[in-house]
């Protein structure tokens, strides 16, 4: 019997992406994060849980050197194959690690992540690649915290940090954070999405950490906002 497995392509800007087992294709976070980046011709950019690869090849492609990591293998190897599916493979230096792990000493114009985020009650904690592509721990922060308070050892002056987050995560905090980390922070973008069906399994957990209120108090939500944030390292 031939293999019946096929192959999952998605199409973005011009660009032709694989997806590979163990890798989520781009959802609505990833796509609005891709929307709202802006790649200056020679910079140096970092994306920091690359998935497939998208950000970091659309980066490549307007002229910037990238590092891509991640902490699942299947998503390196995806992320390289992407780049050179898409002839960008000498500008995109996929690294397997943690966080700011593989960078340890380099300095960037540009961070971006679109980092793992969802709420995790400890019932549903797991350590497998797809739950490694939603869990953001028990509160949603578990990488963002780490992504923004790193961020000023590896940004060039001048540089900046950008990220996408869920509302409930709490807009507050993330300001707050950016300038305990000494980067001026302002708020990219904003838009409506269709609630996460992950996050309806997680509703309760989700309201009980919604500190700053902006899920209904009752019944089933239907949107979500998130938001593109950035938070600047002065010259």
């Amino acid at each position: 019997m031939g293999d019946d497995s096929g192959l999952l392509l998605f199409f973005h800007r011009g660009c032709a992406f694989k997806i590979a087992d163990g890798v989520q294709p781009p959802k609505a976070g990833s796509l609005m994060f891709c929307r709202h980046l802006v790649f200056r011709p020679g910079e140096r950019v970092l994306e920091i849980g690359t998935g497939s690869g998208l950000a970091s090849v659309l980066a490549a492609r307007a002229g910037c050197r990238v590092v891509a990591t991640d902490v699942v293998p299947a998503a390196v190897q995806c992320a390289r194959d992407n780049a050179v599916l898409n002839g960008v493979a000498g500008s995109v230096d996929a690294r397997l690690g943690d966080c700011y792990d593989p960078v340890r000493g380099l300095a960037f114009d540009l961070i971006c992540s679109s980092p793992p985020q969802m709420p995790t009650p400890p019932a549903r904690a797991r350590d497998d690649a797809v739950a490694a592509a939603d869990n953001g721990g028990l509160d949603g922060w578990a990488l963002l915290d780490r992504v923004i308070a790193g961020a000023p050892a590896h940004l060039h002056p001048g540089g900046r940090l950008v990220f996408t987050m869920f509302a409930f995560l709490g807009l507050k905090r993330a300001l707050a954070a950016l300038e305990t980390a000494g980067l001026a922070p302002s708020v990219v973008a904003s838009e409506t999405h269709g609630f996460p069906r992950i996050g309806y399994e997680r509703l309760d957990h989700i309201r009980s950490l919604d500190a700053e209120r902006t899920l209904p108090a009752a019944g089933w939500p239907a949107t979500v906002e998130r938001h593109v944030v950035q938070g600047f390292k002065a010259p």
